[in-house]
């Protein structure tokens, strides 16, 4: 398969999510080529950058987006 690039851009609303998001990126972990957090009140936002096939990256960000208190947007280059 044909592997791309892709940023995910995440926003997590609670603390208590941060596991489940953190348990998920080190599974995903072979594939991310950097990563970067801020935390802020109230919300914290975590911007990754992968490389890896469409549906690896599809299935990252969906499991991500059914988390409760997190929202995630994808983008993915040609």
């Amino acid at each position: 398969m044909e592997k791309r690039i892709a940023i995910l851009g995440i926003v997590v609303f609670d603390r208590e999510a941060s596991a489940e998001v953190n348990r998920l990126l080190h599974e995903y972990g072979e594939h991310i080529i950097g990563r970067m957090g801020i935390p802020r009140e109230g919300c914290s936002i975590i911007t990754v950058v992968m490389e890896g096939a469409n549906d690896t990256i599809n299935a990252l960000s969906g499991k991500l987006g059914r988390l409760k208190n997190v929202q995630v947007k994808s983008m993915m280059a040609k």
